[in-house]
């Protein structure tokens, strides 16, 4: 099949899909609804700020292998991902004013958990071997809270910390095997794949523009302002998709490739299972830049910020699992987060600055066994349509990791081509259609 492949979103899943689909040949056309690339990963300029921002901070990894791939594949220039030479988390806990840093050697043998200097403070070498139980839980569907003990000085400064920055879903009922694969392959494949990478000059510079340009060169074409209404499905194919401004017929030869959100897919394609719950994200944004010597990436404890980020020219934090910040006014909000951040930063006693709240309600589907059920593979019983989408049957939660990877694999799908996603990729495949 060597027709027109049509990707339908310009999210980084779309861009991942459309980027493997040229680089394999095939003619590509991107059709994207908004006025814009990126999806929920993409920079703007926000005038309350009076600065450029992402519409959400992200944090990779850098085991995060499937995003370096699409940096490389993307001709995306050297360095626009940011971080320590080595595997090295900064945290503080604002209720005592401990602050420490988290050092995993860079091998698969964690003798790191040896050395006090390098564990969280008060915690033994022991307490480590606690998310072992993830893996058991991982094979009989279960919780994180029915794999491991959810209390305790590890589990309040490390363990809650970071699975509820990669689930955004209470760990204690989010899903086992989710977790284990980021265990499996982030920590546990040692400090060379835990190296914090942030993309200082934004999201668009890193992963958006690059991929636009690339797409442009293979010869690709991408259309914005192109709204889907519905699928025209004939002999168990797909024959047409119909667009707010016109029909555009699927000839033999062509397929599709769908990297929408969830409830958009199930609504252009009646009886598709896809996760049904979400878990919202709370962005707050300081016009103030960072005093030298500011971590790129602060972990905290014992308050409502969770993550704070240092860019060269303000303070960002995120808040995971955020239905409880909801409705609280937003003045409020950054009130009570720049108490915290002032404090934290060294700008105890300054007012409070220029500042933005950004709520995301649905940021990602809610990490639970019963959601994970929901997902759906890559393929489907169209024969001529893949899914694509972090929402997908990745194996993954709701990352940028998981968006990409999604788009590789509907590549595959559509191509057979097997180096378009990783090995152990095809696992997730056992929730097609």
């Amino acid at each position: 099949m060597m027709g027109t492949v049509h990707v339908i979103g310009a999210g980084l899943a779309g861009l991942s899909a459309a980027l493997r689909l040229a680089k394999a040949g095939r003619r590509v056309v991107v059709h994207e609804a908004a006025k814009q690339a990126g999806g929920r990963c993409r920079s703007y300029f926000d005038p309350a700020l009076g600065l450029t921002i992402d519409n959400g901070n992200h944090l990779l990894l850098s085991g995060n292998r499937d995003s370096l791939d699409f940096l490389k594949l993307a001709g995306a220039p050297d360095g626009v991902l940011a971080g320590p030479d080595e595997a090295a988390f900064a945290f503080a806990d604002l209720a005592t004013g401990e602050r420490w840093t988290l050092r995993p050697n860079a091998g698969r043998l964690p003798w790191w958990v040896l050395d006090a200097r390098r564990r969280v403070p008060g915690s033994r070498a022991r307490d480590y071997l606690a998310p072992l139980g993830i893996f058991r839980g991982a094979t009989r569907s279960a919780t994180i809270g029915e794999s491991m003990a959810c209390e305790g000085l590890l589990w309040d400064r490390l363990w809650r910390p970071v699975l509820l920055a990669a689930l955004n879903t209470e760990p204690q009922e989010s899903d086992a095997g989710l977790a284990a694969t980021i265990l499996r392959e982030t920590l546990g494949a040692g400090g060379r794949a835990c190296r914090p990478l942030v993309a200082v000059e934004g999201l668009s510079a890193a992963f958006v523009d690059p991929a636009l340009t690339a797409l442009a060169g293979a010869g690709a074409e991408v259309r914005f302002g192109r709204r889907l209404r519905s699928l025209g499905i004939a002999g168990g194919r797909l024959t047409r998709l119909d667009f707010s401004d016109g029909a555009e017929e699927v000839g033999p030869e062509d397929a599709a490739v769908l990297a929408l959100p969830a409830w958009v897919a199930a609504d252009l394609m009646p009886g598709l299972s896809v996760p049904e719950s979400h878990r919202s994200i709370v962005n707050a944004h300081f016009a103030l830049a960072p005093k030298p010597g500011a971590p790129l990436l602060l972990g905290v404890v014992g308050g409502v910020t969770e993550w704070l980020f240092s860019y060269p020219d303000r303070l960002s934090v995120t808040i995971s699992g955020a239905d409880r910040l909801l409705d609280v006014p937003r003045e409020d909000l950054a009130r009570t987060i720049w108490d915290e951040v002032s404090r934290l930063s060294g700008f105890a006693g300054e007012p409070l600055p220029r500042w933005q709240i950004v709520k995301e309600k649905r940021a990602t589907f809610a990490a639970t066994p019963t959601e994970t059920a929901r997902r759906p593979g890559a393929r489907t019983h169209i024969e001529n349509l893949a899914l694509a989408g972090d929402w997908t049957a990745t194996g993954l939660p709701s990352t940028i990791e998981g968006a990409i990877r999604s788009g590789a694999m509907a590549a595959q799908v559509l191509v057979g081509n097997r180096s378009g996603a990783r090995a152990g990729s095809n696992a997730a495949l056992r929730g097609a259609a």
